[in-house]
């Protein structure tokens, strides 16, 4: 999105906080948010933290102490009613006031301070977790505990925008995980097979999800047509062979504006790939290593993900049609919150939570299918749609417009379903994602449908 050990807290509630149904998911959510943001900065030393490893990403400083101004700004002051522990940082951490490859010229807080203003908030923070709602507060800030949700999600979203800087930085590899289990069931090769989603209406969006945020709402109905799906993302294996024919010289598959990208920049390969000598090679958080034909392909942008659906006589799914193959259970015409319905992810049905640190072979995870039979939706890989990012019927901006209706108007694209950096807090059926359809450094790929590609 356009810009994955917290202190410790009480337990013990007070009647007001029982009474909104408990904080316990509020507080986990933090805390599993603050660890993983300690994870990813405590790696690296100060130099490392506070370079510019790429222009299209902030230095790990800055979003280290961004986190925790967000929460100064929305649970201390907004949802606490208190006074900010640093208001006068606000402009320096202020993603709207200074472009990314600007932010190294900002006055940022070296680490070491950088971690002491976060704890500080965090402390705050948690005050504010355990108390009632305060006089003067707007009270829609806490229904649902929604403002601790969102800043929970504001913090992962981060969490995976420093781990796509990781991926950026040049030098040793610094961060480890185990690779993804292999399929349990029959694995899908890199010639996968299609799944048939029903025309007809369903419910796409919610109005009940507590902690959806404002693009999601409200749920209204809408008519898909007829049409079908790829059962997995396209694997390297599948983008390998559109390679190798020409695709990236060939014009006529390409979209005019991503053409011209692809002469001004000389694309030739997904971000991260190159040749040595017959094989194909990536670069991985620091580690070289043959490119796994049976993974979903990744580090691609709109246009090379449109090319390959045209090369392929096929295209991308519009974002309804994507979100109805997610959700839609045509048994009892209900909207799920999940592909496999509506209890929260496992390691059994999705690769989120940066447990591996790469997406797992295609056709893994049969127990998190979607109806259709379409795997592997939510996790391993963002999914690419046809669709501008706009707002749906209704939409009301909330609690503040530069959260999401300052990017409507179709500049942006819309993907959907997390990747294996995307925590479980931040990823639903209804979530949005959206970016320019030039980035390529985002945990990005794709899958293609065919059809009618009409809704209403």
């Amino acid at each position: 999105m356009s810009d994955h050990p917290a202190a410790a807290a009480t337990t013990a509630h007070t009647a007001d906080a029982a009474a909104t149904g408990g904080r316990e998911r509020a507080l986990a959510a933090l805390e599993r948010a603050r660890r993983r943001t300690t994870a990813l900065t405590d790696c690296l030393d100060e130099a490392g933290l506070t370079a510019q490893h790429s222009e299209l990403m902030s230095p790990l400083a800055w979003d280290l102490a961004h986190v925790g101004n967000q929460e100064d700004i929305w649970l201390v002051r907004a949802a606490g009613g208190m006074s900010g522990v640093r208001p006068d940082l606000d402009s320096v951490y202020d993603a709207f006031r200074t472009p990314r490859a600007d932010r190294p010229a900002l006055p940022m807080l070296p680490p070491d301070a950088a971690r002491e203003y976060i704890a500080r908030v965090r402390a705050r923070a948690l005050e504010v977790l355990a108390g009632p709602v305060p006089d003067g507060v707007d009270p829609a800030l806490f229904e649902g505990d929604f403002v601790f949700g969102m800043v929970a999600q504001h913090e992962q979203q981060h969490d995976e925008t420093m781990l796509a800087t990781h991926q950026l930085r040049r030098g040793p590899a610094v961060l480890d995980a185990p690779d993804p289990p292999a399929p349990t069931s029959r694995a899908v090769d890199e010639r996968h097979g299609q799944v048939h989603v029903p025309g007809g209406p369903f419910t796409m969006g919610t109005s009940t999800e507590p902690w959806a945020l404002d693009n999601e709402r409200p749920a209204h109905t809408i008519h898909v047509p007829a049409f079908d799906l790829d059962e997995v993302p396209v694997t390297n294996g599948a983008y390998q062979r559109f390679v190798e024919d020409g695709g990236y010289r060939d014009e006529r598959w390409w979209h005019p504006e991503g053409w011209a990208y692809v002469q001004r920049t000389g694309l030739s390969a997904p971000l991260f790939w190159r040749r040595d000598g017959g094989n194909w090679v990536r670069r991985r958080f620091g580690y070289i290593e043959r490119v796994p034909p049976n993974e979903p392909v990744m580090h691609v942008c709109w246009y090379e993900a449109d090319a390959y659906a045209r090369w392929a006589g096929r295209r991308l799914p519009t974002e309804a049609e994507w979100e109805k193959a997610a959700r839609h259970d045509p048994e009892t015409g209900e909207s799920r919150r999940y592909p496999w319905g509506d209890s929260a992810p496992d390691e059994g049905r999705a690769n989120l939570d940066q447990r591996h640190l790469r997406p797992a072979p295609a056709g893994s995870y049969p127990a998190g299918a979607a109806p259709c039979g379409a795997r592997q939706l939510i996790g391993d890989v963002w999914e690419w749609t046809s669709s501008g990012f706009t707002a749906y019927p209704g939409f009301t901006a909330f609690p503040y417009r530069e959260y999401s209706e300052v990017f409507f108007g179709g500049d942006y694209k819309v993907l959907r379903g997390g990747s294996f950096g995307t925590d479980q807090v931040a990823c639903r059926g209804t979530f949005r994602n959206w970016d320019l359809p030039v980035r390529r450094q985002i945990f990005a790929g794709f899958r293609t449908a065919r059809g009618s590609g009409e809704a209403d």
